[in-house]
């Protein structure tokens, strides 16, 4: 039994278990002596001396209790004053001096991302350990990242799926199913922190499933064949299909490459809102579903367990009562979700922490990458980085499947789509971010300043060196009709890739770099003096290598956002009424 299921046993709320350390400020799970002590070792400290033990006492909490090893006793601690009595059950210990870095960390994407909000939040190496436990990992092989990276932009595929567990929830699902992608997100977090996006994919999207490779209990593989021209939904359940399927799905779909997975099923939505006290959400008119059991009158309610689970699911109560409305109301929901779990009224509260926690761990399910603890502190610690303001919540562009007379599924939308999934893949943001710069050296910035030559007296070659193919010839004809460098050609790929757009120039031709620079919004840095080359006509010419931070043909290199397509879109720190 774990140490929560103990503390139930004994009639002690978990959260009365949380002893403040004096050292730390933090809360740090300290079990009474008449319970059971953990059986996930803690990291060992050596005992303290006479005269730190009587400092300790000194503190604002009760000192933390020493354990015996087996066979020994351990004399009591001597104090100076006595000190105040633990926390009598069923009674909140006092709250902790101060919060700690990771308890302000947003919970980004609803219950399968409540566990990174936490992990990083509650404190205490032997109670995430055993969280830790709660949480189920799948090997995805090469569908996702072998590793969490802190210092680049990431894509976690967050996706909810139909299948039944816990209590009452016989209603919802297919009965024989071990889970379909029912509600899919693909959150990008952009490299510098500044902005997210979660792109929602519609369950009856057609897509062509690829052949993807699974791992079984036995340690062996087995090849699921793939599916052309069927829903997104098949992704996941489907002939043994695993989250790295749904993975592979989407690179093949959008050309994204999702790094890793959060999985969670029916039940996270209940337990979830449950352990929060509930959701604020808003309606413009009365709902009165019999489909879904879901009431509500018209304006603000708050809901919880079955009720917003039923406000998730309901497929009639809104808008066309198809699958496309269904999904604005639960980005409408994460976004109160969010807002909820950045509260104090949350964050300050062990109790709330504790039951949020077991109840994120019990749902979730993630690729083994980040099954760790340290991992998931890590992404938790990452993530709490972006303003709300700055994360956008919009869905793939799609259209009525023109194959179809009776319209039940959607197609791609050509016109809109490949732009917003160009605009993830280049880390660019749906809203307007101010770039915060790093203050580059002077003798580098330095290389901004000064005269500029005519765009027309320009001369550059323009090279591929890790931009998508045909990137050069693009950016060549920009530069020629819309930026009037007349004096510029394709000069194919460059030998080696570059991470970032690079110009290389000649003293002489200084005034040319900074008028190029200007145009193409590189960054002091981006410019290096070096040597120029021969174009074609045996003139000097500088060398702009486009890197892997090549956004567009016209494009400033230092833009964080662009035009976008007209979207349906909303971010999370608005409160919006469903309709």
């Amino acid at each position: 039994m774990d140490a929560q299921g103990r503390g139930r046993a004994e009639n002690v709320d978990p959260a009365d278990q949380w002893v403040l350390n004096p050292r730390t400020g933090e809360y740090e799970l300290r079990l009474s002596p008449s319970a059971p002590q953990s059986a996930v070792p803690g990291p060992r400290r050596p005992a303290p001396r006479a005269k730190d033990a009587s400092s300790a006492a000194g503190g604002t909490a009760g000192p933390a209790r020493r354990t015996s090893a087996p066979g020994r006793e351990v004399p009591p601690q001597r104090r100076r004053r006595p000190a105040p009595e633990e926390p009598v059950p069923g009674r909140r210990g006092r709250r902790p001096a101060k919060k700690s870095k990771g308890r302000k960390a947003l919970l980004w994407v609803g219950g399968s991302t409540a566990f990174v909000v936490l992990v990083a939040g509650v404190g205490g190496y032997v109670y995430l350990k055993h969280l830790e436990g709660n949480v189920s990992t799948t090997d995805v092989g090469d569908a996702g990242s072998s590793s969490f990276s802190k210092d680049e932009a990431f894509n976690i595929l967050v996706i909810g799926t139909d299948k039944r567990t816990g209590a009452g929830n016989e209603g919802y699902g297919d009965a024989g199913s071990v889970g379909h992608a029912d509600t899919t997100i693909l959150l990008h977090v952009a490299k510098d922190r500044s902005n997210a996006t979660a792109l929602s994919i519609p369950r009856d999207l057609i897509v062509d499933i690829p052949d993807c490779e699974t791992k079984q209990e036995d340690g062996s593989t087995e090849i699921v064949p793939g599916e052309a021209g069927v829903r997104f939904n098949r992704s996941l359940g489907e002939g043994g299909r695993d989250a790295g399927c749904t993975m592979r799905t989407v690179k093949e779909a959008f050309g994204i490459q999702p790094n890793h997975f959060m999985m969670a099923d029916f039940n996270a939505v209940k337990t979830l809102t449950t352990a929060v006290d509930g959701v604020d959400v808003c309606v413009e008119k009365a709902v009165d579903d019999p489909k879904s059991h879901l009431k509500l009158p018209a304006g603000e309610s708050k809901v919880e367990g079955e009720q917003a689970l039923a406000f998730v699911r309901t497929r009639h109560a809104f808008g066309n009562e198809g699958d496309l409305d269904r999904i604005k109301v639960q980005q409408q929901f994460l976004g109160s979700l969010m807002r909820k779990m950045s509260s104090s009224d949350t964050l300050t509260s062990p109790t709330k922490l504790v039951k949020l926690a077991e109840a994120a761990t019990k749902a979730l399910t993630v690729d083994s990458a980040i099954g760790k603890v340290g991992t998931l502190k890590d992404m938790a610690l990452e993530l709490k980085k972006v303003p709300t303001k700055n994360i956008t919540f919009t869905t793939v562009p799609v259209i009525d499947n023109p194959a179809e007379k009776v319209k039940a599924t959607v197609v791609v939308n050509e016109a809109k789509g490949p732009q917003v999934f160009d605009m993830i893949k280049n880390d660019i943001s749906f809203t307007e971010v101010k770039k915060k710069e790093k203050k580059e050296k002077a003798a580098v910035a330095a290389r901004l300043e000064g005269a500029k030559s005519d765009p027309s007296e320009v001369r550059v070659r323009v090279l591929n060196g890790g931009a998508p193919a045909g990137s050069a010839q693009l950016e060549l004809n920009h530069l020629q009709t819309e930026a009037g460098v007349t004096k510029s050609e394709n000069a194919g790929n460059a030998d080696t890739e570059l991470a970032r757009t690079t110009l290389e120039y000649a003293p002489d031709q200084a005034d040319q770099a900074r008028a190029l620079a200007e145009i193409l919004g590189l960054s002091g840095a981006a410019m290096k003096p070096g040597e120029s080359v021969t174009n074609a006509q045996g003139l000097p010419a500088m060398t702009l290598t486009l890197g892997k931070d090549f956004k567009g043909a016209g494009v400033k290199l230092d833009a964080t956002s662009v035009e976008t397509p007209e979207l349906d879109k909303s971010t999370a720190d608005q409160v919006q009424c469903a309709s």
